[in-house]
């Protein structure tokens, strides 16, 4: 049975590897599920408490950064407060609404919205907007690199 777990737990991090570059995969949390999965299966013989806490603390820190690396990327490039909120739920509604697409293009548009609706100029809103992109691609650079780190990671603990 512990052949199962292990080759369950195996999948779990190479499809996760992929949903990191797949926005339509949860791809970190599928890796922490991979740990978590053979933890529990193998009494955290490979790895102890710690290190599935850290996954978990690192897995939590890379979804907020999917949400937040645009209002970053915004506020570097002078957004207001508006554009910087703007960015935000423009990447939560884009990503309801129209999944990728909209998880790309959500924190741009939102953020030239709410630099608009904050009475800013086209250029700043433009700006502000382009920022939020920037983001958003750094943030994604940032998630790429996580889940790879965890992944080579995984295999390091089960295999020394």
């Amino acid at each position: 049975m512990e052949t199962f777990w292990l080759v369950l737990s195996i999948l779990l991090v190479i499809v996760g590897v992929w949903g990191t570059i797949i926005p339509v995969l949860p791809g970190i949390a599928l890796i922490f599920s991979g740990y978590a999965v053979w933890g529990i299966a193998s009494g955290l013989k490979d790895y102890g408490t710690t290190t599935l806490l850290v996954m978990g603390l690192i897995t939590i820190f890379s979804y907020a950064l999917d949400y937040y690396a645009g209002a970053i990327g915004a506020k570097k490039f002078g957004a207001s407060r508006g554009g910087v909120w703007g960015s935000i739920i423009g990447a939560i509604i884009g990503f309801v609404f129209f999944n990728l697409p909209g998880l790309i293009l959500g924190p741009f548009v939102g953020a030239i919205a709410g630099e608009l609706l904050a009475g800013r100029s086209h250029s700043d809103a433009f700006r502000a907007g382009w920022g939020a992109f920037l983001g958003f691609l750094a943030g994604s650079l940032i998630r790429v690199t996580i889940g790879i780190v965890m992944s080579l990671l995984f295999f390091y603990y089960l295999i020394f």
